[in-house]
């Protein structure tokens, strides 16, 4: 009875031996890993520990913390019901996790969640002057991440590409000292979507493609720094509206039938849906003359796969696609 008796009792000891061994060993590599600067838009961010209770704004930022498997480094995310609704494979990926805010989150809304990250981008949970910035975070010991893509609201930066989404998530994996997890998914985007281009038939010619998000006065677009730009020319396109020295901004009818796109991407969301922009685009007399129009080539992207995210090769290959079966 003793020697059973004692066997038993040494086993939670060994476990818990273990645990502590295990906690231990994570903690010395945490401590190795930080503190670690990142470059977000004009500022170096300094973290010395892994955020706790990050708070992702938008669809797509939060998709890509999901991708990185960092839901349990999250106290909630904001920004999605005011404007879209959670499609299945994002409601299955925030599991319980709770919005926080179904638009742009307040300070008040931040502080109530205890939050100390905030990944958010501008025009993608903050606005330039706006009560919710860096700035205005970091007193309150909120430390933020930009989205690439939005830095051209407040500094210069390159032409749009695939590389301001890769850039996010290896940022992202330094932050959470997840960095081979980021660093092999990227690796895996860029190797798939290598493959992809590489198996496409070649286009007798780019096709000019114009992105019709909303308006009837005046169409609101993707110019040379919105993420459908570098979809766009990775699916063998042209966006009529590169010139435009924005992100996403209004543009007149005038320019866009001058421009005589052949394609139109419509942005799928809200409460327009993308049947309606279709039916406002094709019963317009106005835009008759639009090659796209005339021809009824269009291709919808959820707006979701048109902003920054884990969902932008796939719409590369459905741009593609569209691409060269709307050139035969």
């Amino acid at each position: 009875m003793m020697t059973v008796f004692s066997r038993f009792k040494a086993r939670p000891f060994i476990l818990t031996t273990g645990a502590l061994a295990s906690a231990f060993f994570v903690n010395i590599a945490q401590a190795a890993h930080y503190p670690v600067q990142v470059q977000s838009c004009n500022r170096s961010v300094t973290f010395e520990r892994a955020p706790q209770a990050a708070v992702a704004n938008d669809v797509n930022l939060t998709e890509m913390m999901l991708a990185l498997k960092l839901r349990d480094h999250m106290v909630g995310y904001t920004g999605v019901s005011g404007w879209k609704t959670l499609d299945p494979t994002l409601r299955k990926g925030v599991g319980k996790l709770p919005e926080l805010s179904p638009k742009y989150p307040s300070k008040e809304v931040l502080l109530g969640a205890d939050a100390d990250f905030y990944f958010a981008g501008w025009n993608y949970g903050m606005r330039v002057g706006g009560g919710v910035t860096p700035a205005t975070l970091a007193p309150l010991g909120i430390k933020v991440y930009e989205l690439t893509e939005s830095c051209i609201h407040i500094m210069h930066k390159p032409k749009v590409s695939m590389d301001d989404l890769y850039t996010d998530l290896l940022n992202l994996g330094n932050i959470f000292n997840v960095e081979t997890r980021a660093k092999a998914l990227v690796a895996g985007y860029q190797k798939e979507l290598a493959a992809f281009q590489a198996s496409l038939k070649p286009l007798p010619q780019a096709p000019k493609v114009f992105v019709y998000d909303s308006g009837e006065e005046q169409p609101f677009t993707a110019g040379r720094y919105g993420m459908p730009t570098a979809l766009i020319e990775a699916a063998g396109g042209v966006n009529v509206a590169d010139d435009v020295k924005k992100s996403w901004a209004q543009v007149g009818w005038e320019s866009v039938i001058d421009r005589a796109p052949d394609i139109i991407v419509i942005v799928n969301y809200g409460d327009v849906t993308a049947q309606q922009k279709i039916d406002f685009l094709t019963h317009n007399p106005a835009l008759q003359s639009i090659p796209a129009i005339k021809n009824k080539h269009f291709v919808v992207l959820q707006y979701v796969e048109a902003t920054p995210g884990p969902r932008n090769i796939d719409a590369i290959k459905r741009l593609a696609t569209a691409f060269r079966r709307d050139a035969s």
